[in-house]
């Protein structure tokens, strides 16, 4: 099984049951590619079909996969979904990096409406951590 790439907490995010059939266990870690890790209110059963969605990207940002594990935080449940095919667990990745991005910005300058400071910070980030979301470091580390 992959590596689980974290969400930030801050930036919203969505779990909606599917109506794919789970996979079991063992079948999820043998064909997962990886996937996201995100803090949910609820608790999902291992194996279970979710579409997970960023609101914040609009509609067109689902992307389905299985819930890989499920663990209790102080918060509510930290759950990582996982991806069984590249274009998913792609356009997924993309779509964290997008996040990653948004939530850097608002760290750096919370207050800033000017685009040119905006797009100097996601430079910034891209130059700092879009390795972290390469496919090959995707495929060494697992969780």
């Amino acid at each position: 099984m992959g590596r689980f790439l974290p969400h930030p907490f801050d930036v919203a995010v969505e779990l909606n049951l599917c109506h794919r059939p789970a996979l079991s266990t063992r079948r999820l870690h043998v064909i997962s590619l990886g996937g996201v890790a995100c803090q949910h209110h609820r608790a999902y059963r291992r194996g279970t079909a979710v579409d997970l969605s960023m609101p914040t990207l609009g509609n067109g940002a689902r992307y389905p996969g299985y819930v890989a594990w499920c663990r209790k935080t102080p918060q509510g449940y930290l759950v990582g979904v996982a991806f069984t095919d590249e274009q998913t667990l792609f356009g997924a990745r993309m779509g964290e990096q997008v996040c990653q991005i948004q939530q850097y910005c608002e760290l750096q300058s919370p207050f800033s409406d000017n685009v040119e400071s905006i797009d100097a910070l996601a430079r910034q980030w891209v130059e700092r951590h879009a390795a972290e979301f390469s496919q090959a470091s995707l495929s060494d580390a697992p969780l």
